[in-house]
């Protein structure tokens, strides 16, 4: 077989061969292709680039049984919240609800990950890329992976880069992202859960904070009294991202492409749109998402009839925490602080029907304290 010229080989690192785990596996039990053909053009007839999407378990379910099992029901995987969302917003017209199918598989549905796309190599989202020759990663490198993604929100609220932001706490004392989002998060459990708020594995901040309402603990009366009535956010989220008005679309060569009006680095807090016995807080922090009712204008009009039938204002939990922040210098920082609260009049008119729950009325507005706890 005639020598490749450099763009013809894939740069795969000899070292894989050592993988005491990856090692003895053939390229083509994984990627296909034929590799007794010494064409090597005829050769990759058939190679998949991915092969653990969008079914894990030729590739990686021998060996690893939990793939088998719970692979599909990974958010990553199914992302079943956007389908479940837009489905919940969108018009009953089955002609409508067809085109707007096509239009969330050219935009929505190309963020998905997969075991490849997290352990190999970058997502393909984020243009993709071996994170190191082929060689497995058990833990995926945080900047490479998990920012690459979620990057515009959580990576620059987490690394300090917002204007006049800090850096979240915990990335301070070197944290990375698998500290609280464990692999049994990542690789679903089998339960088809509606968002990642209702996954059993999530993080929960007394997961390391188990003291936090004990007698012993400081500031115990602070948080006993807000236990239950506020999360963990309103008093220790910094002002995080906030974008508005995305529409999609395909310019004039068939290229995908989405705008969005603006976006701003804001603070509110809201009613619970995601009440349950998990999260029972009164008050959360919301964050405007850049939904909007001609989002998908360029495919079908009216693609979200029911728009109202959701907030834009949705429950956010920002990356981007301090243990002092401008609303718990004091309790009449935030109490009697209209300016933090989420008000109708901070509702833009076509948005007010579909934020009426989550919008605080004047009377349930904490009051201001005549006194401070110690």
């Amino acid at each position: 077989m005639e020598p490749l010229a450099p763009h013809e080989k894939i740069f795969v690192d000899s070292d894989i061969v050592d993988d005491e785990n990856h090692g003895e596996i053939a390229c083509h039990e994984c990627h296909g292709g034929n590799p007794d053909d010494l064409n090597w053009k005829t050769a990759h007839n058939g190679v998949v680039k991915d092969p653990t999407y969008p079914d894990a378990t030729t590739a990686c379910g021998d060996c690893h049984d939990e793939i088998n099992e719970n692979y599909k029901t990974s958010l990553h995987v199914s992302l079943r919240p956007y389908k479940l969302i837009t489905d919940k917003r969108a018009s009953t017209n089955a002609f409508i609800r067809n085109k707007l199918a096509c239009a969330m598989n050219t935009h929505c549905y190309k963020c998905h990950s997969s075991c490849g796309q997290c352990h190999i190599s970058r997502p393909d989202s984020v243009e993709g890329g071996f994170l190191d020759g082929h060689l497995f990663q058990k833990k995926p490198p945080m900047q490479e992976v998990c920012t690459a993604c979620h990057g515009a929100r959580v990576g620059k609220e987490y690394f300090g880069e917002n204007k006049g932001a800090l850096p979240d706490v915990h990335r301070e004392k070197y944290m990375k992202c698998d500290k609280c989002h464990t692999g049994d998060e990542m690789h679903g459990d089998g339960k088809d859960y509606a968002n990642r708020y209702e996954v059993e594995d999530g993080p929960k901040c007394t997961d390391c904070h188990k003291e936090i309402y004990k007698r012993e603990a400081e500031n115990v009366i602070t948080h006993r009294i807000h236990k239950d009535k506020a999360s963990c956010h309103v008093c220790h989220a910094q002002p995080y991202k906030n974008c508005s008005a995305c529409h999609v679309g395909k310019d004039k060569n068939g290229l995908p492409f989405y705008q969005s009006k603006a976006s701003w680095l804001d603070f509110k807090i809201g009613l619970n749109p995601l009440k349950s016995e998990k999260r029972p807080e009164r008050f959360v922090t919301l964050r405007h998402i850049p939904v909007d009712r001609g989002t998908f204008d360029f495919y079908v009009k009216e693609a979200l009839r029911n728009f109202d039938s959701l907030p834009t204002w949705k429950l956010a939990t920002p990356h981007s925490i301090r243990r002092k922040t401008q609303q718990n210098s004091s309790c009449n920082a935030c109490h009697g602080n209209e300016s933090l609260f989420l008000l109708e009049k901070d509702v833009e008119d076509k948005e007010k029907k579909a934020n009426k729950d989550v919008i605080v009325p004047a009377n349930l507005i904490p009051r201001k304290q005549k006194w401070q706890p110690k």
